[in-house]
């Protein structure tokens, strides 16, 4: 009897042993990564910040587990250069993913992200990571430009936008108020071939959390990177049947409640395989909402301005970041953007960021780990290639004005800066200029040294394809 009861014993120390050295040995090994990118979707487009009637649990349940961030930024206001600058880490205006005519890319485009350009899956497939591209890619649909070219072992997705290749004969009225597949002759691939067109878009947003879970369950055993880029909520709108109609913020809301749904799918395959302790997830927007297009168009909460614009309306996104174990939850009130993911991420990797350029990103995990020390004080708002506005600490000046809309495009170049303290006044009301002229010459100076430091790089959205008659 008591030979039997200490052989029980002894199994049940090896067996808890086994996995306390187990999942020493997860922690141990290098950390995954998953980038959630959504598209056109404002500030206040989540629960979690602040939106009344939007259902966002388990979006909403990352920020009570990780860190919500109330001051992240994209690089730019628009789809193509933002997505070059998340992966990248670097300004578009250096990379040449800027125009001030055409503000992104087309499907007659012959222009792209150079080869030439790092990304995040380039340089952690160095360290051994597997690599794949989910969803809207807008970095250039031609072959040398596709993810494939950049790093990722694989991809599935849409190469632009969701509303570019419409068909002729339907009018803007017809296309977005009453969107069909039909109309958006945009198509579907993987890797480098087209495998539908058009690309039913009602079943877009399952096909993608379908295609993470299945990267997440094939690559559990090593370490891995995912880009899951939605092309949604960028209308036109389309959601699946089980949620078209069900929410209370109507057609928009059931494409956003649809995405957050996508998001809990990603969540539980990391936790059904053991990998949420040692993954961070990183949920952001590539820009503010598209105003113009009213119930169609998200919010931008208590921001001024959206899409097409450098107000913070525009450029100011939701983001939340989760690890359990290895992000302290908390809210962080200080600035973060989407150029910071590349050296945090090959910091966190063991790797280091390649010394032959300039990165105008900064390493987060500290942050991440709850210290206090924030490395960003500064961002720089670009608009094409003109240096809109300048924040340093809470304060940010204006040296040009636009439609706060976006649409159509009004941008003045300002006789004088306006200045904000957007610490006591996000929305941007109250024109402190005259008030603080110090603070003023001080952010004047302040760009006037990057501009001086900047080398722009030749625009990759000015080129077309030429059509042989």
């Amino acid at each position: 009897m008591k030979i039997h009861l200490f052989l029980t014993q002894l199994f049940f120390v090896s067996v808890l042993c086994s996995s306390q050295l187990l999942a020493q040995a997860v922690k141990d090994s290098k950390p995954n990564f998953i980038i959630i990118f959504t598209d056109d979707q404002g500030y206040g487009d989540l629960g979690t910040f602040g939106h009344p009637t939007l259902k966002t649990p388990h979006i909403d349940q990352m920020a009570v587990e990780g860190q919500k961030w109330t001051s992240f930024y994209v690089a730019a206001n628009v789809c193509t250069p933002s997505r070059s600058a998340i992966l990248t880490g670097r300004l578009p205006v250096r990379t040449g993913m800027y125009s001030n005519n055409r503000r992104v890319l087309f499907p007659d485009s012959d222009g792209g992200l150079p080869a030439y350009e790092n990304t995040i899956a380039t340089l952690l497939k160095k360290e051994g990571y597997a690599t794949a591209a989910i969803g809207k890619w807008h970095l250039g649909h031609l072959p040398q430009y596709l993810p494939t070219s950049h790093g990722f072992d694989s991809y599935f997705g849409i190469p632009y936008s969701n509303d570019m290749d419409r068909i002729n004969d339907i009018t803007t009225k017809e296309a977005f108020g009453n969107s069909k597949i039909e109309y958006f002759n945009v198509p579907l691939m993987r890797n480098e071939q087209i495998i539908e067109q058009p690309a039913d878009q009602t079943t877009i947003t399952r096909r993608y959390a379908e295609e993470a879970v299945k990267f997440i369950e094939a690559n559990k055993e090593q370490p891995f990177f995912l880009y899951l880029a939605h092309n949604l909520p960028h209308v036109p709108l389309f959601a699946s049947d089980d949620f078209l109609g069900t929410s209370e913020r109507g057609l928009y809301g059931d494409v956003i409640e649809e995405i957050d749904w996508s998001v809990g799918e990603v969540l539980q395959a990391l936790k059904q395989h053991g990998l949420d302790d040692n993954t961070y997830v990183v949920f952001t927007s590539d820009n503010g909402p598209w105003l113009v297009y009213n119930e169609q168009g998200g919010s931008s909460g208590s921001l001024f301005g959206g899409k097409g614009t450098s107000y913070e309306g525009g450029v100011r996104v939701p983001t939340v970041i989760w690890g359990p174990g290895n992000v302290k939850p908390g809210v962080v009130f200080k600035m973060g953007s989407t150029l910071d993911l590349l050296p945090t991420f090959t910091s966190l990797a063991g790797a280091k960021v390649p010394q032959d350029r300039i990165y105008d990103g900064f390493d987060l995990s500290p942050v991440f780990r709850g210290e206090k020390a924030i490395p960003r004080d500064e961002m720089f708002y670009y608009h094409g290639d003109r240096l809109f506005a300048v924040r340093k600490g809470e304060f940010k000046a204006y040296f040009y004005s636009n439609n706060p809309a976006g649409y159509p495009e009004k941008l003045v170049k300002l006789e004088k800066p306006t200045l904000f303290n957007l610490g006591h006044d996000p929305s941007e009301r109250f024109d402190l200029a005259d008030l603080q002229p110090e603070v003023v010459a001080d952010l004047v100076d302040i760009a006037q040294k990057h501009a001086s430091g900047m080398v722009i790089g030749k625009s990759q959205l000015e080129k077309r394809i030429t059509k042989v008659e």
